[in-house]
């Protein structure tokens, strides 16, 4: 791992001890998909952090700054780029708006493809909490996803597909849902918790997808399913608990238009 700190436009060794991600989560992050120096959806993902920070009252740094130091840093690296963003301030909750930004880039390499055929999911004990003004954006807390993924450490798992506390599934812990129900895509609404992808975004309009609620019953009973995120691309499921599904052609031939536009995806390598 390659890591690079920066307060404002300096950069420095590391940041400093008063950095509220650490001590609160008071932060944003987007991790993307690194292709030859170019990362993919970079606009979509910027975004999506400019929407977090206008909820969290969050000073950014400037986009195109980012943008040229990780292409500086990374040119024609291939891997998973994260960008961290959080406030700077001291003890205490109250937060000053106007902190200038601390924030880092770091480059993680890619793991190995996914088994043949599809994922491997169970379903997650730990249950979302129902929280719209976190709903959507990709904030530092974690914790739900980190308890839910300790569920398990069998490697025949490859993921877990969470609820929220009435029931409705949500996503799995890293990655966004969809399901074909009588002839046509769905993917859960994101209003009341979870996080609302870039490849989420992308794939939906690609199918003319339908947001809704649904239970694991609706789930289980789908003709096809797959995950999606914006770093490991489209993720066809071939299990979940005692329910299996075939190969699909309409995930087949998404996954194959993906990797048109977005060369990165072409050989639908498995990263977490």
């Amino acid at each position: 791992m390659t890591t690079r700190f920066f307060i404002g436009t300096a950069q420095v060794d590391s940041l400093p001890a008063n950095n509220r991600g650490l001590a609160y989560g008071d932060g944003l992050f987007e991790t993307m998909r690194m292709h030859r120096g170019d990362v993919a959806w970079w606009d979509a993902h910027w975004s999506r952090l400019m929407h977090g920070a206008a909820r969290l009252r969050l000073r950014l740094p400037d986009a195109s700054f980012v943008r040229d130091q990780a292409s500086q840093l990374f040119a024609n690296e291939e891997g998973v780029l994260k960008l961290v963003v959080t406030r700077a301030g001291g003890r205490g909750y109250a937060p000053s708006p106007d902190s200038e930004p601390n924030w880092l880039l770091s480059l993680h390499p890619l793991p190995s493809k996914p088994r043949e055929g599809g994922l491997a999911l169970r379903w997650c004990d730990l249950r979302l909490a129902i929280q719209p003004a976190l709903a959507g954006i990709k904030h530092c807390n974690r914790l739900e996803q980190v308890l839910a993924r300790a569920e398990w450490q069998q490697d025949t798992i490859d993921d877990g597909l969470m609820r929220d506390h009435e029931g409705f599934v949500v996503c799995a812990t890293s990655a966004n849902l969809f399901v074909l129900r009588e002839g046509g895509w769905t993917t859960p609404l994101v209003d009341r918790c979870g996080v609302a992808g870039v490849c989420r975004a992308w794939c939906m309009a690609e199918l003319a997808t339908t947001e809704a609620r649904l239970n694991p019953e609706q789930v289980e009973s789908s003709d096809a399913i797959f995950l999606c995120n914006a770093v490991r691309g489209i993720l066809p499921v071939e299990r979940l608990d005692g329910r299996e599904w075939s190969p699909h052609s309409q995930v087949a031939a998404l996954q194959a238009r993906l990797a048109q536009v977005h060369p990165a995806f072409a050989s639908h390598r498995e990263v977490s």
